[in-house]
């Protein structure tokens, strides 16, 4: 494991912790809005009762515990970098009555789990802030069982999510952010199509394909809109920190002037579409 790494997972488990108030806080909206995306990742896995299912990545929990509702008599382990999320995954479980779930903090490069331990292995919007994707991946292929799917989702680009380029664009406009390196840790690190699908066969897995899911953040109005994205969105926060208070107004002015264009039947309607992909294997 390089120091570079090693930093980046410091970093991003500083950071997830601190959010993790904030995706508790909307936590109503971030599921209906991730919904299909996760959805479309528990199709593909093909569950059986009993299914043992690993979410890597799992944050506040989804889609592990929508799993865990289908899979009665089998188990669910979350596992997160960040303890934050997880003990917001936790009180969901609890709160939910699932008792075949339970967290584990871990980094995806060292998942502290037996070799063919699970049928099942969910990455829901990981793959892009993980520091060595093909690491990641082949510690998630070690611990998935012969015939186990392993399905994860990524955005997919910058053009068909306007619930996120809107603002970053915004902000690129108004601070001079430094360009990170080709293949760096973001938001659209995964967006060219077929990448994933190279990742997995690289991998080993088996009957691989990607298809793209799309739906719609739908939010009050501009002034939600800004402080769900400010509570939640960790690229924008950082960029606005980069912003002085002068540049900051202009960007909120900005934004809210092109949110019009997304208002229909009074409420904003973003667009956001993810790549899905899906191997089994061998």
């Amino acid at each position: 494991m390089s120091a570079a790494a090693d930093h980046i997972r410091d970093q991003q488990r500083s950071i997830w912790d601190q959010f993790s108030a904030g995706w508790r806080k909307w936590d109503a909206v971030l599921l209906d809005w991730h919904a299909p995306f996760g959805d479309a990742m528990i199709r593909e896995a093909r569950l059986r009762p009993d299914s043992a299912v690993l979410d890597v990545a799992a944050g506040t929990g989804e889609p592990g515990l929508t799993a865990a509702a289908l899979v009665p008599p089998g188990s669910v382990v979350l596992t997160d970098i960040s303890e934050g999320m997880l003990r917001v995954a936790a009180e969901k479980a609890a709160a939910r009555g699932l008792g075949n779930v339970r967290t584990a903090v871990s980094d995806v490069a060292a998942l502290p789990f037996e070799d063919a331990a699970f049928d099942a292995v969910f990455c829901r919007f990981g793959f892009m802030f993980f520091p060595d994707m093909s690491a990641a991946l082949a510690e998630m292929v070690r611990v998935a069982r012969p015939g186990a799917r392993i399905s994860a989702a990524v955005w997919s680009r910058a053009a068909e999510n306007p619930w996120a380029s809107l603002i970053l664009g915004t902000i690129a406009r108004h601070t001079e952010l430094p360009v990170p390196p080709s293949g760096a840790p973001g938001l659209f690190r995964c967006a060219a199509q077929g990448l994933m699908s190279r990742v997995f066969n690289d991998a080993g897995l088996l009957d691989v394909a990607e298809r793209k899911v799309s739906t719609d953040l739908v939010l009050e109005s501009p002034e939600v809109y800004w402080e769900f994205m400010t509570d939640i969105a960790v690229s924008v926060v950082t960029g606005l920190a980069k912003a002085d208070k002068e540049s900051r107004e202009l960007i909120r002015s900005d934004v809210f002037q092109m949110l019009g264009r997304y208002e229909y039947d009074g409420a904003i309607r973003l667009r956001s579409t993810a790549t899905v992909v899906a191997g089994t294997r061998a």
